[in-house]
Formats: C-alpha cells, sequence, structure tokens
C-alpha cells in the first residue's frame, strides 16, 4: 500500500460514523475484540473484500495484547516441549513482521544465554539454537536477523559487563525480534479501518441478535452515551482471549472453548542499572526469564501463574515482584532493588485449558471453533502468531457465508506506516533539518509512525509548542498525546499515557507529573471542558496510586482487592 494513499484516522468523528454505519447496515462480519487476533482478524477480513465491524468494551488493546513481554519470537523453551510446528510458525511469522508487514514496529534484539551448567550445557543449548536457526529459514523465508553464536565467559562480561563472572562459565548468544505491543495493535487496527473496517472502542456487546438458532449480530452498548444499538452482521466472531467465556455464557452455556488465565508480570528499569549491549534470556524453574533492551530502559519478565481474580485489572504483588529481582540478581554482579525499579504491568495470557493443573505447561496453540450457526470463536495463541490465528478464524467465517471468499492476503499487506519508511530512515537527517526537529527525535517518532511521520510534523508545523516534549517525560513531544487522541483512537488520558505512549511504565512518577498537562493537550480534540479534565486527572492519579499499593501486598488476593479501588473512567456494564 501506498503512503499517499493515507492512513485511516480513528478519532472522535471516525468513531460516531463507524458506529452509524454499524447499526445502518448488515455487515458480512461483526469481531468482537480488540486486542491482537481481534485487529488480526478485521484486517484479514477487509482485504478480503468483506464488510467487518469490530467493536472493543474498553480501550483498544487495553487487555492481554499490551501486557506481554513485547517480543516477536519463536519460543525457544517449545523446542524443549517438542513442539517443532508452533516453533517453525511463529519463527516464519518473525520473519514475514520484520522484513514486509511492518519494519517501522518490529526490530532484531539480541539476547545473551549465560551457561551455569559445565560440560553438557553447551552442547545441549548450541544444539537447540542450530535448531531454531534453521526452522527460521523454513518456507524459503530468511531470518531476518543474524545468527547465534558461542561466546567465552570473557567474551561474554565484554557485551554483558553487568554479568557477576562466577556465575557463569560462558554463553550462547542468539536474536530474535521485539515490539510496542500496543503500537502495533493500533496500527494494525487503523490498516484494517484503512481497507474499509468499522472501528469503535467503548462499545460492550451485551448480547446476541438471533433467528431461532442462528446468530445474527451483537447487541451492544455504547458505554459512553449509554445509548443501545442492534449490530447485525452474517457471521460473527469472539476474539476476546481471556474473557471468551464469558462472551460463549451470552450464547448459552460455556460451549467448545474453555480458557484459563495466566499472569506474567514485568517491571521496568533503567537503562544504566545494568551494564550490557545485548539482552539476557535464563532459565527459571518453570519457564524463562528475558532481560530486554527497552529505549532507555530494561524490562525483566516474567512470571506464570494462574489467576482467577478480575480479568481487566490484573495486580502484581510484592511476591511477583520479589521472585523477578531475585530471579534477574542471581546473575548480576550489582543487584537491583526494588528502589530501582520505574514501572510494573500485569498481563493474562488466554491459555487452552488442559489436563495439566500447572498454567505454564498448557499449550500456546490456538483453536477455532463455529459453536453455533453464526457464530465463530478464536482462542488461545501467541502474539507473533496473531496473522495465523486471524486467518484460520476467517476461513471459518468464509465457510459460513454464501459467496465465495477470497484466500488470506495479509502476509502480503504492510502495515500503515511501512510503505516508505527504510526510505525516510536513510533521510533521517534530512527530515530532521526541514523540520527543525533534532535527528533523534525525528528516529523516535519514525520508529512509532513509519512514513505516517508526516501527519504527526504536520501538527507541529500547524502549533509549533506542540514540537516541546512533554515537561517530565522528555522522551515524547506533545504532539504525540494529540495525535494520540485525533489519530489513534485515544478516547481518555488513562489510554494516551498507558498504550498510544508506555509514560505510565518508563517513568518514576508513572505519569501523575505529566497528567495534567496530557490532559489539556487532549482536551482540545476530544471536546474536554475544565470538569471533564479534572475528571481524566483524578481517574488517572487513583489509578496509579491504586496500582503502586497493590504492589505492596503478598498475595493475589490482597493486591486484586486494592487495585479494584481505583474506578473506571468509564464503567463497563
Amino acid at each position: 500500500m501506498s503512503v499517499r494513499m493515507g492512513a485511516a484516522r480513528l478519532g472522535p468523528a471516525e468513531r460516531a460514523s463507524a458506529l452509524a454505519r454499524m447499526e445502518s447496515q448488515e455487515l458480512d462480519l461483526v469481531v468482537i475484540g480488540g486486542g491482537v487476533v481481534g485487529a488480526g482478524v478485521a484486517l484479514d477480513a477487509a482485504t478480503r473484500g468483506l464488510s467487518v465491524g469490530l467493536v472493543e468494551a474498553r480501550d483498544f488493546v487495553s487487555g492481554t495484547s499490551s501486557r506481554s513481554s513485547k517480543l516477536v519470537h519463536g519460543g525457544l523453551r517449545y523446542l524443549e516441549q517438542f513442539d517443532f510446528d508452533l516453533v517453525r510458525e511463529a519463527l516464519r511469522e518473525r520473519s514475514m513482521l520484520l522484513q514486509r508487514i511492518a519494519p517501522h514496529l518490529v526490530r532484531p534484539v539480541p539476547f545473551l544465554f549465560p551457561l551455569t551448567r559445565p560440560g553438557w550445557e553447551r552442547p545441549y543449548i548450541g544444539a537447540g539454537m542450530i535448531l531454531y536457526d534453521t526452522l527460521g529459514f523454513s518456507f524459503g523465508a530468511g531470518r531476518g536477523v543474524p545468527g547465534h553464536r558461542h561466546l567465552t565467559r570473557k567474551a561474554a562480561l565484554r557485551v554483558a559487563p553487568a554479568l557477576r563472572r562466577s556465575a557463569f562459565s560462558g554463553a550462547v548468544q542468539y536474536w530474535d525480534a521485539q515490539v510496542d505491543d500496543a503500537r502495533y495493535v493500533m496500527t494494525m487496527l487503523r490498516t484494517a479501518a484503512t481497507y474499509g473496517a468499522h472501528i469503535a472502542s467503548r462499545v460492550q456487546a451485551i448480547g446476541f441478535l438471533r433467528e431461532g438458532e442462528r446468530v445474527t449480530g451483537v447487541r451492544v452498548r455504547d458505554l459512553e452515551t449509554g445509548a443501545e444499538l442492534d449490530l447485525r452482521a452474517r457471521q460473527v466472531v469472539n476474539a476476546t482471549g481471556v474473557w471468551t467465556d464469558e462472551i460463549q455464557q451470552l450464547v448459552g452455556g460455556r460451549g467448545q472453548i474453555h480458557v484459563r488465565a495466566s499472569k506474567g508480570i514485568h517491571l521496568v528499569v533503567p537503562r544504566d542499572r545494568i551494564h550490557s549491549l545485548t539482552g539476557i534470556i535464563m532459565r527459571t524453574e518453570k519457564s524463562v526469564l528475558f532481560v530486554i533492551p527497552w529505549g532507555r530502559h530494561w524490562i525483566i519478565g516474567t512470571t506464570d501463574t494462574e489467576w482467577t481474580l478480575d480479568k481487566a485489572r490484573p495486580a502484581a504483588s510484592r511476591a511477583d515482584i520479589d521472585y523477578l529481582l531475585d530471579h534477574v540478581n542471581s546473575v548480576l554482579s550489582v543487584p537491583l532493588t526494588r528502589d530501582d525499579v520505574e514501572g510494573v504491568y500485569a498481563g493474562l495470557r488466554p491459555l487452552l485449558a488442559g489436563e495439566s493443573e500447572e498454567t505454564s505447561k498448557l499449550s500456546r496453540k490456538h483453536v477455532v471453533a463455529h459453536p453455533v450457526p453464526g457464530l465463530v470463536m478464536v482462542a488461545g495463541g501467541k502474539f507473533t502468531t496473531y496473522r495465523v490465528m486471524a486467518a484460520d478464524a476467517v476461513d471459518a467465517v468464509a465457510h459460513g457465508l454464501d459467496q465465495r471468499v477470497p484466500q488470506s492476503c495479509t502476509h502480503l499487506v504492510p502495515l500503515v506506516g511501512a510503505e516508505g519508511f527504510q526510505a525516510l530512515w536513510n533521510s533521517r537527517h534530512r527530515l530532521a533539518g526541514s523540520s527543525g526537529l533534532h535527528v533523534a527525535r525525528i528516529e523516535h517518532l519514525l520508529r512509532r509512525y513509519g512514513s505516517m511521520i508526516d501527519e504527526v510534523l504536520a501538527l507541529i508545523d500547524r502549533d509549533p509548542s506542540l514540537g516541546r516534549p512533554l515537561t517530565g517525560a522528555d522522551d515524547h513531544l506533545r504532539a504525540e498525546i494529540v495525535y494520540a487522541a485525533t489519530h489513534e483512537g485515544a478516547r481518555h488520558l488513562n489510554d494516551a499515557l498507558t498504550r498510544r505512549t508506555r509514560i505510565s511504565i518508563e517513568t518514576f512518577h508513572r505519569g501523575v507529573a505529566v497528567a495534567q498537562e496530557a490532559a489539556e493537550l487532549m482536551a482540545g480534540p476530544l471536546g474536554w471542558d475544565a470538569d471533564q479534565i479534572k475528571r481524566e486527572v483524578d481517574y488517572y492519579t487513583k489509578r496509579v496510586e491504586a496500582e503502586r499499593a497493590s504492589q505492596e501486598q503478598d498475595s493475589d488476593q490482597e493486591a486484586d482487592a486494592i487495585r479494584l479501588g481505583a474506578p473506571e473512567i468509564v464503567p463497563i456494564a
């Protein structure tokens, strides 16, 4: 897709138009869920020529898909489970995302695996890395990342001086890829809208329309206005992740898919706390732990424990945080303390329930089911393989339609911002000169918006004050907050500080220090008065206070009770 085609906006006017269009016509497909899988289904269906609507009860990508390890990877640990097909599939997807679909958003990242068991471990890990690299070449696709290499302890300490010399005997370095998961999904939703999909957040599915046994649409409530609407569709896809069971209950009974939630938490610490040129991966008793480079920060994660409490706002406890610190400190020469932690976030993996009692052993594969005519369910899987899940779900939709539907083509469709990205990156110094911004700012914007950077720069051109950084979060320009509201569907302050940017986890104040300035910037595009600005700031401040307090609790139950103390800015029915 040419950048000249222009990317669809997801501002307030576009939301109103999308709802009006969804209500006024029968669509081929309505998708419930605005995470990575729902967005993938909407894009896949729209690019096959189907008429599509998508609704999300909260903010887009506010659940699992914005709280991952932010990696696009094959899953080394699945090799030990002999799940070669899953690894091959994920590595094929990694290659496509890096090289064709989203080169502006997905980029290679190195990891060092410290060897701690003399003798057998190096050949064992080395054999796994050879297999990992080989699977990455499957189907004739290039990997998009370098191959692995073996390092002595001395060589490993040159690239990762933070490691404690006595904690390991050598290392193996390999490459995977990383992404800002929330920005990726938002970009995918805008791409779907560019191809004709109608997209709206803060719209909750409250029931299904039925003709006899067949599902013929969805009854929804616009949570911003309270209005209830009937959205008629020939097929409906439930892509709600950990909420799959709740949506299934709306059609009567649990249905064919049962999902268990597994909590994973991550810590964010400043880059200068760990002296390393590479990420680090290490084993834990249940899974693996990553130390992931993230701009001026590191992300450390993750845990894997069953979660049966509030799904919208999973809480990290003191025990979770101490678990990660204890494990990462086992290999660091200068240990981290809780004072080093800037941000903490918790997410829930939607795992297909199986025989195992441990969530860490449940499958990361996905399943598509057609429990009643007119309704398709898709669940399970992992972020990296969203495109495969989406294509399978739309294949099931196609089966239920009385027309020929083309095959999936999303492997050939770049996301908006991808086309022309490399040329703009190569011209970034010239772009800096013409815009008056430092080249470092241009690089930051290109990595977030790709060739849509011109839309951000146009805002600054009209109002030069938007070219200044936010006071208290100077990685981001004021224009990015305005752009979140005008183009990216941010309807509330929390949306902009938590998902359109990552200020909520990348600053020690967790966004509180910029809340007033950011709310005032959003007020114009969203039509807020002084009372609404105050309400947005108060809500955000209370959310952060509850989050901090929950992270001082010893158990999930105590942490959850406190986290629930902060009200929702837009209550769910």
